[in-house]
């Protein structure tokens, strides 16, 4: 037998034009990326101050580094669990303030092992709510639109990162203790408290849930400030018929699905390559560049410049993500970063280091946009957070080796060997997804077709 799906989430919410519900949840997001974004490299930024005052070497900062990836893998997973189960946004609230707690204490660490621990449950938090952030944006906005506002999230979060840059430029060299406060600035996300009351359940997910009455509640209070601000809206498309049955469960055992396990996998080689590519050259850029001689005031300030490039590739995301093919724009993307990252490692001189590595910058935020938004669409509502958070945690847990043999490579083969093998993990990602990548446009195509139709009274 077949039936009716009671509340017809998705759709309904796919005929919603944009109104002040989206809009404020795209900047409470985006205020929780912003702190994300500023946070995720403060460790990378004062490195080489740290190396100096605890008398740390390469080798410390490579141990932190990778311990860090690997409570990103266990923050994604686990909070992929916990959105199934808890629900979209009371997991998005819990790990906002898990990882601003835990930058709060990085400001009282003592050595450099335990600025690492710190650092691990920072990451973890850091991971965990990018994941569900991405889940949760992917399920509340129109088909049609929610790669744009994925990347318009982005294009606001991601001035963190050189905001956080230039303060970290301005006060690390202050005095032997002020690189303390790069992490305070961090730990300011914990404002997200004010956005908490305007946030909304997911309600495709608490129809997976079997929860449609309260979806309904959900979805009507959403139609009614559509319709207050847009008047009459269009009559939401008639859902497709589904098994009947019991409310079918998510975890692990979704691994046996065929229909779930491919886009894993194709995933996780997306995230792998764009974790060991992009973290390999921002998290080791300042370091690298003292080490050969760069000072470290300099250091800091080039990677602060490159860094103003990364709100305009999220931009760029913004302007091509729902006009082509997503996969296409992640292929092109990714081979002019590794193109743009060789060149950055094959000069020293200040203006070809700034303009390259605003290359880089520039095209990966543009890259990750895309792939916040190419990423959930590949899965089903039972499957969406497990399956993303699976993909973007294995991608972070492979940067736990990344380090340890970018150190190997350049202690033992030099500078520009390092940014040779940066450049091939972005070309072999290029490849995998212009091979193996399914396409999606022609949903989105479907999607906006649907916003043509008539207007109806809004009642439901």
């Amino acid at each position: 037998m077949q039936h009716i799906p009671a509340t017809n989430a998705a759709n309904r919410l796919d005929r919603l034009p944009i109104s002040k519900f989206h809009k404020t949840t795209l900047y409470a997001v985006a205020f929780a990326y912003f702190f994300e974004f500023a946070d995720i490299n403060t460790f990378a930024i004062t490195a080489p101050v740290i190396r100096e005052q605890w008398g740390a070497d390469v080798n410390h900062v490579a141990y932190v580094t990778s311990l860090s990836f690997v409570g990103m893998f266990l923050g994604a997973v686990v909070a992929g669990g916990l959105a199934d189960r808890l629900g979209r946004r009371r997991t998005l609230i819990a790990t906002t303030f898990w990882y601003t707690a835990w930058s709060f204490a990085c400001v009282f660490a003592w050595d450099i092992w335990s600025l690492g621990v710190f650092r691990v449950l920072t990451s973890a938090g850091l991971s965990a709510m990018t994941v569900v952030a991405v889940v949760y944006i992917s399920e509340l906005y129109p088909r049609a639109k929610r790669g744009k506002f994925q990347a318009y999230a982005i294009v606001i979060g991601i001035c963190g990162t050189p905001v956080t840059n230039l303060i970290a430029s301005a006060v690390v060299p202050m005095s032997d203790w002020s690189w303390r406060l790069v992490y305070l600035w961090g730990s300011i996300g914990v404002l997200f408290v004010f956005f908490v009351r305007r946030l909304e359940e997911s309600p495709q997910w608490l129809e997976s849930r079997g929860r449609h009455e309260e979806a309904d509640v959900v979805l009507t209070r959403i139609e009614a400030g559509a319709a207050a601000e847009h008047g009459p809206l269009p009559a939401a498309q008639k859902p497709q018929p589904q098994p009947q049955g019991p409310v079918r469960g998510s975890g692990p055992g979704l691994l046996k699905d065929r229909k779930f396990l491919f886009p894993t996998i194709l995933l996780s080689v997306l995230w792998i390559t764009q974790t060991i590519g992009f973290f390999g050259y921002s998290s080791w850029a300042p370091t690298l560049l003292a080490a050969e001689g760069v000072s470290v005031e300099d250091s800091i300030f080039y990677v602060a410049l490159t860094t103003v490039g990364a709100p305009l590739g999220s931009f760029l995301a913004a302007m091509v993500t729902d006009r082509f093919e997503r996969k296409w724009c992640l292929v092109v993307f990714g081979l002019i970063i590794a193109a743009s990252g060789l060149l950055y490692g094959l000069t020293f001189t200040p203006v070809l280091i700034v303009v390259f590595g605003f290359l880089v910058n520039l095209f990966e935020r543009g890259y990750t946009a895309l792939a916040y938004a190419y990423s959930p669409e590949l899965f089903d509502t039972r499957g969406r957070s497990l399956g993303t958070s699976i993909a973007y945690g294995l991608g972070r847990l492979s940067n736990a080796a990344g380090p340890l043999m970018i150190a190997g490579i350049y202690n033992g083969v030099g500078y520009e060997a390092v940014f040779m093998f940066i450049a091939g993990t972005w070309v072999l990602g290029a490849l995998v997804l212009a091979v193996f990548a399914p396409a999606t446009r022609r949903r989105r195509l479907v999607a906006e077709a649907r916003e043509k139709q008539e207007p109806v009274p809004s009642a439901s």
